[in-house]
């Protein structure tokens, strides 16, 4: 073999393995993406069926939450009102919630939850949820202020200046006798909860009572609120805690009302020390204590919160009597005695749940009393806030101009869709209409500064 064919020997076997050595690297991710399981090998299938209506399901709207990791998925219902999911294994729950109209407009809402639905690799299984029919009343809790903020110090919390703030969500007056608020039990969602059966529901469901814990605040008096006015209610520290901490709450307002009433039993004065002298005493309201305590212990971190009317009764007579008594997880000590409330009582409510405790938290108001939960943050100042409806309010002509947008105020993924500010645009004037549909899920967010801190 003379030089020149030596060296096209070579160059030709060069080429071949560069050749082969180019194809074995273009062939080695192919081959590790391969190896790897895909989706369809670790996901399992579940079957949401809504039942309980004889009406059309279909388009509804079911979201599945992984109670693990909060991740959120929703799927659509078929025309037979069923909703199809494939999600990684894990224990979920679901929920859903319409609002509709009769043709004499009067507003109510369908809503539904399901128990705890365990989701295995390569499995199929099935779930239902019993939707519950609602009427939505014009009265409705606009905001909820109980989580506390920072002392000056900035190492110490300050959680005795709580308050709710009822609102008139409608055009006419409203008015109210025997009102009464209540709290769900246990008091923090995040507790361990023995009200759960086996199958992952509430005991009390489809019993037609809400319990609830410890005792009942009431106003003694009718309440009127005005068409698209507010209403605010201090439940702990009613003075002007401004003077000691400067990012609480200053309650001393002739227009507030307050939870103070030492002879019935709650008399902690750290909870409830003597109100600011500008509150007419015509606006504290009263207690009933059927539970253990000097204080009405509502939860810091993630309460649920009750507001009911008695009928044909006083709230007085009604939480005295030992036949509407019911324990929390059962037993009968009186530290977990609850009053049983009728749900058609119940005006409003809403569940809260802690985002310290986001894996622990579960429910403890039904379907048809509040389908879904709002996340909220302690110890900062925060509050939970009802959403605007953006469709109702923008409908409303005396609001033309008066609308301000550009809402900046919640916390992280919680915020208010409408990209209305509320406050700001009623200190313009506006007439809001918040959003009603028994499911705090998407009526609330997470506020970073509660309306009352200006």
């Amino acid at each position: 073999m003379n030089i020149s064919s030596h060296i096209a020997l070579s160059c030709r076997l060069r080429s071949a393995v560069y050749l082969v050595c180019f194809c074995m690297a273009a062939t080695l991710p192919l081959a590790s993406c391969s190896d790897q399981p895909t989706p369809s090998v670790t996901l399992g299938q579940v079957a949401v069926t809504l039942t309980g209506i004889d009406d059309d399901l279909s388009g509804l709207n079911i979201q599945l939450r992984n109670i693990s990791t909060g991740s959120v998925f929703t799927q659509p219902t078929d025309q037979r009102g069923i909703a199809t999911f494939s999600v990684t294994p894990g224990l979920y729950e679901a929920s859903t919630s319409q609002t509709r109209t009769t043709a004499g407009n009067e507003y109510y809402s369908y809503n539904g939850t399901s128990g705890q639905i365990t989701i295995l690799s390569n499995q199929q299984t099935s779930a239902s949820i019993l939707l519950k029919r609602a009427t939505i009343s014009r009265l409705v809790i606009k905001e909820l202020y109980c989580g506390g903020c920072m002392a000056d110090d900035g190492v110490t919390a300050f959680q005795y200046d709580k308050y709710v703030i009822l609102y008139n969500n409608s055009a006419e007056p409203a008015s109210y006798d025997n009102l009464c608020f209540g709290m769900g039990a246990p008091a923090n969602a995040q507790a361990n909860n023995n009200n759960y059966t086996a199958d992952g529901r509430l005991n009390y469901e489809g019993e037609g009572f809400t319990p609830v814990w410890n005792g009942i605040w009431y106003f003694p008096a009718t309440l009127t609120i005005e068409p698209y006015s507010q209403v605010v209610v201090n439940i702990h520290g009613a003075i002007n805690n401004t003077l000691t901490i400067s990012q609480s709450v200053n309650f001393a307002n002739p227009d507030y009302y307050c939870m103070f009433d030492p002879e019935s039993g709650y008399n902690n004065q750290r909870y409830c020390p003597t109100p600011s002298e500008v509150i007419p005493t015509a606006h504290y309201l009263k207690a009933v204590v059927c539970g253990q305590g000097n204080a009405w212990p509502l939860s810091n971190s993630s309460p649920s919160i009750v507001l009911f009317q008695t009928h044909d009764v006083s709230p007085t007579d009604f939480a005295q009597d030992n036949a509407n008594y019911w324990y929390d997880g059962g037993g009968t000590s009186a530290i977990k005695r609850c009053v049983k409330v009728p749900n058609e009582w119940i005006i409003d409510a809403i569940e809260v749940f802690s985002s310290d405790y986001a894996t622990q938290c579960v429910k403890r108001l039904t379907a048809d009393i509040d389908a879904g939960y709002v996340w909220m943050t302690n110890k900062k100042g925060h509050s939970v806030y009802r959403n605007v409806d953006l469709q109702a309010t923008m409908m409303l002509p005396e609001n033309k101009g008066r609308l301000v947008y550009g809402y900046s105020l919640g916390v992280d993924t919680s915020r208010d869709p409408s990209d209305i500010d509320a406050e700001a645009s009623l200190a313009a004037g506006a007439h809001i209409i918040y959003q009603n549909t028994n499911n705090a899920t998407n009526d609330f967010h997470e506020r970073q500064l509660c309306s009352l801190r200006k």
